[in-house]
């Protein structure tokens, strides 16, 4: 959520800043601002009450010490008019307040300030691309499915009788390689990173939800569950992680809080449908492993190079060709204020695939949960900074590695760093 005193006090700046954004913001920020004047003129006009209110009970004790009692009943009544008119105007104020926020809910981070400005994807930057690892091959490559489906350690026919099209069934080396994947990310992240791990609930209420963004934008994208109240499946780890201290005020000395997690993710994804849906590139339930911050304002950006860095270490470590994507105002998520993608180089296309997305969402979550933290003077209590990222997404590893690891043979060498979790060399027919 926007600070409303940020847009207050430079509406043109908040509106430019806005307008690189993708989609048309710029009537509900219009709104915000019409809204918001009204709700201060309401604010003032209670103020202007109460101390006509204050006034008329000094006539009362007046009018009563001079047993002046018509002048005391005259007072009584303007008082009880005054008292039902601050009441009114609470009411309307209130109901005021709460179509604010609600707007306030459905526009987008703003960009920094330093972000390349851009309409989509095209204009992303690359600002770090590691391709010694990138084969020559002696063969054509085959995508994942084919690979998979060759060496019968994915089941797509299987997935889709159980669970309709774009769910995965793995089978035998394949499970295997996914739990190794998973088990490599918690190690790495744990042990050489320094995050916390964590094993959160699957399903979470409205609230929590509302706190890092995904409502009331995004519920059609979202697996609701009919319960009382309402649940959602998580789309990302980063929901719960980031929403543990909603709510909370922190010590300053208690930041940043690093956390990682392995969920089951689940995504409709109704916008998408038809997009990349062959494989395990877009489907509706994957596995990922998430990195999560929490910090101090002015550590936030460095905290995002951090971030970025350990989530490309996993792509060092297993010697897949990668790049980094700094995003362009019109292609960053609805919270972010500033992200890298990392896309790894998926062979059977020839193109670059994002596996991850590392953002700093500056205190734009950290409003909307109410999480703040106090300087350690005690004198100043100010919003905590989040970030997240995917470290990585599972699927999508498993994805590359069958492509950039295949054999003429159609067996896949299994990269070194993960022979110890495999217990193999290689997966073949």
């Amino acid at each position: 959520m926007l600070d409303i005193k940020t847009l207050r006090a430079d509406p043109e700046k908040a509106k430019l800043a806005m307008s690189g954004r993708s989609g048309n913001y710029l009537p509900v920020l219009e709104q915000i601002f019409q809204k918001d004047a009204a709700y201060r003129a309401a604010l003032a006009e209670i103020e202007e009450l109460r101390s006509k209110r204050n006034e008329v009970s000094k006539k009362i004790q007046v009018a009563k010490a001079s047993k002046d009692e018509a002048a005391a009943q005259a007072a009584m009544a303007e008082a009880n008019a005054a008292k039902e008119a601050v009441k009114s105007r609470e009411e309307l104020t209130a109901a005021l307040e709460k179509e604010l926020n609600a707007l306030l809910l459905s526009v987008p981070n703003l960009p920094d300030p330093q972000v390349p400005k851009g309409g989509g994807s095209q204009d992303n930057k690359v600002v770090f691309e590691d391709v010694s690892n990138r084969r020559e091959f002696a063969f054509k490559p085959l995508d994942h499915h084919a690979v998979g489906e060759k060496l019968g350690i994915l089941d797509f026919a299987t997935a889709a009788k159980l669970s309709g099209a774009r769910f995965a069934l793995l089978r035998g080396q394949g499970a295997r390689l996914e739990r190794s994947i998973i088990q490599f990310m918690l190690d790495l992240h744990t042990r050489e990173h320094g995050y916390t791990e964590i094993f959160p609930p699957y399903l979470v209420t409205p609230e929590t939800m509302t706190g890092t963004g995904q409502l009331p934008k995004f519920e059609e994208d979202l697996y609701k569950i009919a319960a009382e109240p309402p649940m959602y499946l998580i789309p990302t780890a980063e929901v719960p992680l980031t929403n543990m201290f909603r709510g909370d005020l922190l010590k300053e000395d208690e930041l940043p809080k690093k956390f990682t997690a392995y969920t089951v993710c689940f995504r409709q994804e109704a916008g998408s449908y038809g997009k990349d849906t062959r494989g395990l590139i877009r489907n509706h339930q994957f596995n990922k492993v998430e990195l999560v911050w929490l910090t101090k304002p002015e550590d936030s950006m460095a905290a995002l190079e951090t971030l970025r860095a350990d989530a490309e270490k996993v792509l060092k470590l297993l010697k897949i060709p990668y790049r980094v994507l700094e995003l362009c105002t019109g292609d960053m998520g609805f919270s972010s204020a500033k992200t890298y993608d990392l896309e790894v180089w998926m062979p059977s296309e020839g193109v670059f695939r994002e596996i991850s997305s590392c953002s700093n969402c500056t205190d734009f979550q950290g409003r909307r949960m109410n999480t703040r933290f106090k300087r350690a003077d005690g004198k100043k209590t100010e919003f905590v900074h989040t970030l997240n990222g995917s470290g990585l997404a599972v699927g999508r590893t498993f994805a590359a590695i069958l492509e950039n690891y295949q054999q003429a043979d159609g067996s896949v060498v299994v990269p070194e760093a993960l022979r110890p979790y495999m217990g193999t060399d290689v997966i073949k027919l």
